[in-house]
């Protein structure tokens, strides 16, 4: 029997640890097909809103209206939207956030069908105003996911991942609307994209509920990475001699908070306000691009709707690039102890796009704006990733979604406002048509500029708003 025992402890623990790598290796898997399906809900939202500034040449000529009609469509379900989120963010924290993601995205299919079926603009716009679910839900319940399932030290980087979805989304929506148009007509990209939206609203709703709170622990694969690799964020802002803002310290546990008191805390945290502004100037700016941009490089460049719809694409790799480098320089940084990481990789973004926007707009050449506007994208998403990872980073995880429902509201707001604009002051200045438009690109191009100065803003409370986070959970 001596002999025997240490045989049976060494294939003991063989099997235990071919049980552990299979275990990880699952949820591997489990993670990655949770990040496709999160992504696959922003592609979702964004390849809608890149349909209808497709599309635009064609509902102008089936219901006789003018750039600020499209504007206004574009604008009109990001309105409901905003108005959601606050209660979506409500419900984040306290229900299961699979099945709120899902039965959310099978409201927004419902609603792309009527669109589809629309005879008349204002039954499209009617329609259109209940797309707004998936832009209230997505939000709240994709950063409290992501939180929940991935480590500090990787948000950035698994941000990048998922927020990718809405670039490749924004391109599959002006490629194949440019293609369903020609071959068909521009309802049929309705119904495509209410399929597509059954089909994901599935995928969510199989997606593992994660324990709260959590934080992504580091696991054994963290261990075997080294130290530097593994230590949490709290640890190296403290060896930085970061002290927590004792201010904003929750004296009260996170999850019972009335929603008041927590509209009043995310408005209390320093960075957060400085965040939301920064960014909602900036997607003030982008959701103003995007739904002009077809009409622009036709008006530009002489190009037809559908050949100018194949550019995106490119100009979508430069963005990809952008988002995938952005998170990893801020998570790889913010690891080797620069506390300032996130902010400053969002601040350079703001400041290198209107450098590549602004020759571009003047060229009336093919060949020289395109490798400008790839380099545009580039730098317009640079600052995504970083910035939402520290959205997470400064508030408890019992607070995430109400948040997020806080802040998608804003940004919300401020991108149902911009097609709005954009689409009037391109009636209303130089005549309208191309000059009209290039003349708001270039009013409109210093907000960019402005989030690039409103971010830095927050060099000096990121770090003392981490570890009030992690103190007050």
């Amino acid at each position: 029997m001596t002999a025997i025992a240490p045989a049976v402890q060494r294939v003991t623990g063989r099997v235990r640890g071919v049980v552990a790598k299979a275990t990880e290796g699952w949820a591997d898997l489990q993670h990655r097909r949770t990040v496709l399906v999160l992504a696959g809900v922003l592609a979702l939202d964004q390849a809608d809103r890149a349909s209808v500034g497709a599309m635009a040449p064609s509902l102008e000529h089936a219901f006789h209206i003018g750039n600020g009609d499209i504007g206004l469509l574009a604008g009109a379900f990001s309105i409901v939207g905003g108005l959601a989120t606050v209660p979506v963010g409500v419900l984040t924290d306290r229900v299961r956030r699979n099945l709120l993601l899902a039965g959310s995205i099978v409201a927004w299919s419902f609603a792309m069908g009527v669109s589809g079926l629309a005879v008349s603009f204002v039954m499209l716009f009617a329609a259109r105003l209940g797309l707004g679910v998936v832009t209230a839900t997505g939000g709240p319940t994709i950063a409290s996911l992501t939180g929940d399932l991935y480590p500090p030290r990787r948000r950035g980087q698994i941000m990048s991942y998922i927020e990718s979805g809405e670039l490749v989304g924004t391109g599959l929506g002006f490629l194949v609307t440019g293609a369903v148009i020609a071959v068909l007509s521009w309802r049929w990209v309705f119904h495509l994209l209410a399929f597509v939206g059954l089909a994901l609203a599935y995928a969510a709703w199989r997606i593992p509920e994660p324990p709260r709170g959590e934080r992504g622990g580091e696991g054994r694969r963290g261990k075997r990475k080294g130290a530097k690799e593994k230590r949490p964020i709290a640890e190296v802002l403290a060896d930085a001699g970061v002290e927590p803002g004792e201010d904003v310290v929750l004296d009260k546990e996170p999850r019972k908070l009335s929603l008041w008191q927590a509209v009043r805390h995310v408005f209390r945290v320093r960075t957060n306000v400085i965040a939301i502004v920064a960014v909602s100037i900036g997607n003030f700016f982008f959701a103003g691009l995007k739904t002009f941009a077809v009409v622009f490089v036709v008006e530009q460049y002489g190009m037809s709707p559908s050949t100018a719809s194949l550019l995106v694409p490119a100009v979508g790799v430069g963005a990809l690039t952008g988002l995938v480098v952005g998170g990893w320089i801020g998570d790889r940084r913010l690891r080797q102890g620069h506390v300032n990481a996130r902010i400053n990789v969002g601040a350079v973004g703001y400041f290198l796009a209107p450098l590549m926007i602004l020759p571009a707009l003047f060229t009336r050449s093919v060949a020289v704006a395109l490798p400008l506007y790839i380099l545009a994208g580039a730098a317009l998403t640079l600052p995504t990733p970083p910035l939402d990872a520290a959205r997470l980073d400064i508030m408890p995880p019992g607070l995430w979604g109400r948040a997020e429902g806080v802040r998608t509201a804003l940004r919300v707001a401020s991108e149902a406002v911009a097609p709005i604009l954009f689409g009037f002051l391109a009636d209303n200045l130089a005549g309208g048509g191309r000059a009209g438009l290039q003349l708001t690109f270039l009013i409109m191009l210093p907000a960019l500029v402005g989030s690039g100065a409103v971010i830095l803003l927050a060099r000096r409370s990121y770090g003392p708003d981490v570890l009030a986070a992690a103190e007050s959970e």
